[in-house]
């Protein structure tokens, strides 16, 4: 059972970074959305710099407002040593690093209080947002546009405590011109085979508790997920990005589309790619499903540290307008001390 409860206060640099925009200022008066996020700025339980490790951690936070998050028992933050220096992955992927500096109160770890501990963190935490919002921003656009002309999007990002594997653009380029001519319904078959509902795979899980096993989808065919050589793979398909933090669960990137009518082709850990799990499929030029799908400039893989504002978390946007309500947000934090 865990006790107690740990802080992760942005930095006096970081409010005023986020302060400077319009925007920021508008969503401070919105007290639905400071709860949310100050909530998801509080782990429970009480984590000193000490109980930081090289292996990632998902620690569960005080966020477990339904509006906000659908993972049981609260949304939960990465957290995972690099050198000196805890790293905060959230929602996006987006990072933040705790101070690790003994120079002044405002770059300190592990102070402590009555009933915790605080870190001073140097940006504000992003809320994970759905499944089919974080698939446009992480530039899985061939993903998200299938589910949109299956009409599956409400129903995955309505899941709780979900675990999808989402092909690439690239993976999904490999069978393009079979892909676009599949019937809608049987499209939307293949898409459900890629999500795990019930259950939360985090990354330490592929390559301990669930590995080599195998878990029914939402089609009720099962997947089976392996650990070989250090990768994890998923049938035939190799994870190849793991752990973006989405409001249901958990999201994996895999290099293949996989195929609920061919889900037995077996690995190779040595090769580079992995034989596709549909014969006789055609590659395409440009990944299909994308027509009217743009990955924003805010996606990981082009993050630049400067962000487009969405206004509301409530709303399921990226949030970075929510993230100037912690200068209300902190100030709530230090009377607890």
């Amino acid at each position: 059972m865990t006790t107690g409860m740990t802080i992760l206060a942005p930095s006096n640099a970081a409010f005023s970074k986020f302060l400077a925009s319009p925007e920021n200022k508008a969503a401070v008066g919105k007290s639905d959305v400071v709860t949310a996020v100050l909530s998801y700025h509080v782990l429970n339980g009480t984590f000193p710099a000490s109980k930081f490790t090289t292996q990632a951690q998902f620690i569960p936070t005080l966020l477990t407002n339904e509006s906000y998050t659908g993972v049981t028992g609260g949304q939960v933050v990465q957290v995972a040593l690099d050198g000196s220096k805890a790293v905060v992955t959230t929602g996006l992927k987006e990072t933040s690093f705790t101070k690790q500096t003994e120079d002044t109160l405002t770059e300190r770890k592990d102070i402590m209080f009555n009933g915790g501990v605080m870190h001073i963190i140097d940006t504000v935490l992003t809320i994970p947002i759905s499944p089919s919002m974080t698939a446009i921003d992480s530039k899985l656009t061939s993903l998200a546009g299938g589910l949109t002309n299956t009409n599956l999007v409400t129903a995955v990002d309505g899941l709780k405590d979900a675990t999808i594997f989402a092909p690439s653009n690239e993976a999904f380029e490999k069978i393009g011109n079979t892909a676009a001519a599949l019937p809608s319904a049987q499209l939307g078959q293949i898409l459900q085979y890629h999500v795990l509902k019930g259950t939360v795979g985090y990354s330490p899980l592929l390559t301990s508790g669930l590995a080599n096993e195998s878990f029914p989808t939402l089609t009720g065919a099962p997947l089976t997920v392996t650990a070989e050589d250090a990768k994890v793979f998923v049938n035939s398909a190799q994870v190849i990005t793991t752990d973006i933090i989405v409001s249901n669960g958990i999201m994996h990137v895999i290099d293949n589309v996989l195929n609920p009518a061919n889900p037995t082709i077996v690995t190779n850990p040595t090769a580079t790619t992995q034989p596709i799990a549909f014969e006789a499929a055609t590659s395409a030029a440009v990944a299909p499903f994308t027509s009217g799908i743009k990955a924003t400039t805010t996606a990981p893989s082009a993050a630049t540290g400067t962000s487009a504002v969405r206004n509301e978390v409530g709303e399921m946007g990226r949030g970075m307008g929510v993230r100037g309500a912690m200068v209300v947000v902190v100030g709530a934090a230090v009377v607890w001390l």
